[in-house]
């Protein structure tokens, strides 16, 4: 639902856009199956077991994300992050279709793992995003509402799923599709 605001200042009307959340076309929900199997691909499942292996603590991890929050540009550890040869194989996926903008996954806590574009935060732990797709372990496909995404200046919807390994999930990995660019294909 895409709505016009319109907001009378004297003589002088401000038309401004006021953008409502809406809910996924049919189109972004046919793509689930596609996604669910990406979270079952062997480099994004190594890349999370490898990072869940560390077991960094939710306290450093909370730490880590201020950080992030603070980092106007992007540091050497965002640039690991954006470089890996998980990344690498995350920007093929994202490359596949013209519609897939942005992915990034994350470990058994939402924290970031390997993405395409540098996230608003490091740690997703605390988004439907996660805990919807990673489900403590039992996994489920997220989709969120579509949005106007500043950065992209397109409507977008993130569909989010997990990372699975022996039938368990051990981190979730969220893909962003433009909306406009999906519909027309």
């Amino acid at each position: 639902m895409r709505m016009i605001k319109v907001v009378a200042f004297g003589a002088v009307a401000l038309f401004t856009s006021l953008v409502m959340a809406e809910k996924a076309p049919e189109s972004v929900e046919r793509l689930a199956p596609t996604l669910k199997a990406w979270g079952e691909n062997p480099i994004v499942v190594a890349a999370v077991k490898a990072q869940n292996a560390k077991g960094e603590s939710l306290d450093q991890i909370k730490q880590r994300d201020a950080s992030w929050r603070a980092t106007s540009g992007v540091d050497d550890f965002m640039r690991s992050l954006l470089e890996s040869d998980t990344a690498k194989e995350l920007m093929k996926l994202e490359t596949s279709k013209p519609y897939f903008f942005e992915l990034f996954l994350m470990d058994s806590q939402g924290a970031n793992v390997a993405m395409t574009n540098k996230t608003s935060d490091y740690w997703q732990g605390d988004e439907a995003k996660f805990t919807e797709s990673f489900k403590g372990g039992s996994g489920a496909i997220h989709i969120g509402d579509v949005e106007f995404d500043e950065s992209a200046q397109a409507y977008l919807v993130q569909i989010s799923v997990p990372v699975m390994d022996g039938g368990s999930a051990v981190g979730a990995m969220t893909i962003g599709v433009n909306v406009d660019k999906l519909e027309a294909q």
